[in-house]
Formats: structure tokens, sequence, C-alpha cells
């Protein structure tokens, strides 16, 4: 509850023989008062309250009371404790809601205040929530379009903060729509930052390998992100699905001098000359990846675990002209089964080329290498995995059709 000193001082400004003319001065004179006394003070939000919900009141006209509202924000600003700078905020935001039409200049810049505390105690969902209730296609007040674009990307990037990729690409394809009208590098970086973020965090992990590339050549970024970059490049790469479009993409990168400064660099060359990778070497190079490259897939395994069978099959492929399929689980540390089934599912996209012996229970490399239109999209014009289903679809219809065929012999020749 305000303090009864500030109340009685309230009501004196608010009664009906105040002049208008000396209420803003009276006002201002009441703010230093309640300031003075520090936000430290057990009533320090209760009177602030009380201050906002005066001065929003009938009583003062609304272009009198726009600058006292804006003096209370730069108050709550340069409150240095975040638990209590939220609560005034979000106190004076309350106090604010029902004529936020009228000061919807005042209510952005304590939005925008809310959001930087929140973001200092690792709030990012509440912080973004907080920035969405700007009011940013308003009839009253031009707002330029970079600040819509840097609002909306700064929301984004809040929830990447948190993995919610899906919240973060709404309002990144928000930015999307005013991306031609903004010149400024910095917002257009940021922009194409949390792009790839998203990118990498929904699995498209090649097109996220080259946006991450390309940033590590900015100058606008500092030689520390440019390597941080660097790097992210190189976890996506790896991560792709096999193929001839990720080996282009490992080779551009593996050709980069600045390549062996980073941690990822041994998986990177081994990937790179088709070699094996060894279980230990899988287990150092997870310690650096963020929680979504762990995730489970449709089979059970992780993106990570799924991206390493492909690479050491694709390494085999290159190893061998055949190989047993149990001795391909083997070195793929697979049961048979799977170890077939990724196989299949590699010949019939294009990314290995050979076919499957599956009466001699052998796999066949032809030691063509597929192209980039064959491996990369998921098609492939002469698909030998497809026509391995085909096969077995048409043998399955055979034998249907010859036992349709006995069953009518039997019926009508009974033995």
């Amino acid at each position: 509850m305000a303090s009864t000193e500030i109340v009685e001082a309230l009501q004196g400004l608010e009664d009906a023989s105040a002049t208008q003319q000396d209420k803003p001065a009276g006002y201002k004179k009441l703010l230093d008062q309640i300031l003075a006394l520090g936000s430290a003070s057990e009533d320090f939000s209760a009177n602030l309250k009380a201050f906002i919900d005066s001065i929003l009141s009938d009583n003062l006209g609304i272009v009198a009371a726009r600058p006292l509202l804006g003096a209370v924000v730069e108050s709550i600003k340069t409150i240095s404790d975040p638990d209590i700078k939220i609560y005034a905020g979000t106190t004076a935001l309350r106090s604010l809601e029902p004529r936020v039409v009228s000061f919807e200049e005042q209510d952005a810049q304590l939005r925008e205040m809310l959001a930087d505390a929140y973001t200092v105690q690792e709030e990012y969902i509440e912080a973004a929530k907080v920035l969405q209730g700007i009011q940013l296609e308003s009839s009253q007040r031009r707002i330029p379009d970079d600040h819509k674009v840097a609002t909306w990307i700064r929301i984004c990037r809040l929830y990447l903060e948190e993995d919610d990729t899906l919240s973060a690409e709404t309002y990144l394809n928000r930015a999307k729509n005013l991306r031609h009208k903004v010149d400024n590098p910095e917002l257009i970086l940021g922009f194409q930052l949390s792009e790839a973020r998203i990118m990498d965090a929904s699995r498209k992990f090649l097109e996220a390998s080259h946006a991450y590339h390309s940033f590590s050549f900015s100058t606008v970024l500092d030689e520390e992100e440019r390597t941080r970059a660097l790097s992210s490049a190189i976890i996506c790469a790896v991560l792709a699905p096999a193929g001839p479009q990720r080996s282009r993409a490992l080779a551009k990168i593996y050709k980069d001098e600045r390549a062996p400064q980073v941690a990822e660099y041994g998986i990177l060359e081994k990937m790179f000359l088709d070699r094996l990778l060894s279980p230990d070497e899988v287990t150092r190079f997870s310690q650096n990846l963020a929680p979504h490259h762990m995730a489970k897939t449709a089979d059970g395994s992780t993106v990570l675990a799924k991206a390493v069978i492909e690479h050491n099959l694709l390494s085999v492929s290159k190893l061998y002209n055949n190989i047993g399929v149990d001795e391909l689980a083997t070195l793929l540390g697979l049961d048979a089964q799977k170890a077939e089934g990724y196989a299949a599912r590699m010949l019939e996209q294009g990314r290995v080329s050979g076919s499957i012996d599956q009466i001699d229970g052998l796999i066949l490399f032809d030691g063509v290498e597929p192209s980039a239109e064959q491996g990369g999209s998921g098609q492939r014009r002469n698909v030998t995995g497809g026509g391995l289903r085909k096969w077995d679809a048409r043998v399955q219809g055979v034998a249907e059709e010859l036992e349709r065929v006995a069953s009518m012999i039997q019926q009508q020749q009974p033995v």
C-alpha cells in the first residue's frame, strides 16, 4: 500500500480546486520525491502504482500525462535490482493497460525495458512474451521498418534460446516480409543468423552449414564469433545426410585454412577422407553438441548416431566392392536387419550406388559416385533400391497367383 504522505499529495493534485497549469509541475515534484525514497523502499512499487494511476486518471490531460509517464519509465530503468525492476515494470504495465492506445510509445518503452530485465535473469520466454505486446502496426504513431524488423528478430532469437523453433519461425517470417526494406548490416546479419539457427534446429543441416560458413567470413562479427560460426558449419555438415551434397559441403570447409583451428577439425578430416569413425571419436564430438543435435529420430536413433551410421556406410562403399550384411552390421554397430534397412534406403535415395543380393546376403557396390542430382534430393531416375522393392513385389505377386491357381486346381480335382 502507498505511503500516507504520497496518497495525501496525490489527493491534493487530483482536487478540483487545483489549477491545470500547476498539476504537471506538482506531479514532477512528487515523482522526484518517490524516487528519493529509493527503489529499496517497501512502499516504492505501491507509491509508483498510485502515481501512475493518478496521472492516467481523467484529472490530467493526455498531453501532460505522456511526459510524466515517460519520466516514470526512465526512473524504472535506473533500478539496479532486476527483480525490483521487473516488479515495478509489470505494475506500471498493468496500470497502463486500460489506456494503452493513448500511451503506445510509453508502453513500448516499458516492454523493452522489461525484456532487458528478463533477459538478464535468463527468462527468455517471458522476455519474448512481453515484447510481443508492443503495438508495431499502429495508427497512433509511425514506426520505422528497421525498428519493426529489429523487434521481431529479437523475439525470434529469444525463442531460439529456449529451442522453441516454431514460435521463432513465426516472427522470423514477419521480419522476412520487410527484409527487402532494411539496409542496416547488423539487422541483416541478425536475420540471417536467426534463419540459420532455425534451419539447424529443423534439421536442415546442409542449408544451415552453408549459412554458418558464410557468416564465418563476415567482418561485422568479431573473431570469436566467426570461429564459433565456423564450428557450427562443421557440426551441421557432419550431421547432414551422407551423399554427394554433403561431400561438397565438407570439401568446402576442409579447404578453409581456418578449419584446423577449431575443435571439430578431427572429425571433419576423417569424414572428408571417407574414413570410418570410431565410437570414441563420436563420443568426443558429441560433447560439443546442442540438445537438438542429440534428439531421437523416427527409428529411435539420435540425429548424430544416424549421421555417423550413414557416413560409415558410405565409407564402406568406397572401401569394398561387396560386403555381407552381417559383416556390415558389425561395422555399423547394428543388427543385420537395421544395417540392411539403412543400405536399402541410401541405395533408393541414390546416395550410394549399388544393389542388394538378399539371397546370398550381400550388398554389392558398383563403385560409381552418385551425382548431386541423384543423391541430394532424395530422388533418382534409375533408383536401384526402388528396383529391388519392385522386384520383391513382383515375386510376391507371382507367388500369390501360383497359390490361387493351386487352390483352384485342388477344388476342381480333389485328391
